[in-house]
């Protein structure tokens, strides 16, 4: 079941191949050069994320926190 393609010659298992090897290797290009600038947003949103329950944590806890006195016997 080889179907014709637009120069009329029958495309085969090995053009397919060939097609998808050179797609996939792009695609893969693509994703390396883009993985450290991706990993670097992702730290920081972490950190600020971190930073952020770190600073509403320590507020909420303020209000609620007792005083305590200590009294020497």
């Amino acid at each position: 079941m080889a179907s014709q393609g637009n120069d009329g010659r029958l495309i085969t298992r090995d053009d397919l191949k060939a097609v998808y090897s050179q797609v996939m290797g792009d695609g893969e290009a693509t994703a390396r050069a883009a993985a450290p600038r991706a990993l670097a947003v992702a730290g920081a949103v972490g950190l600020t994320l971190i930073t952020l329950a770190f600073l509403a944590g320590r507020r909420r806890g303020r209000g609620r926190s007792a005083v305590v006195e200590i009294r020497r016997l």
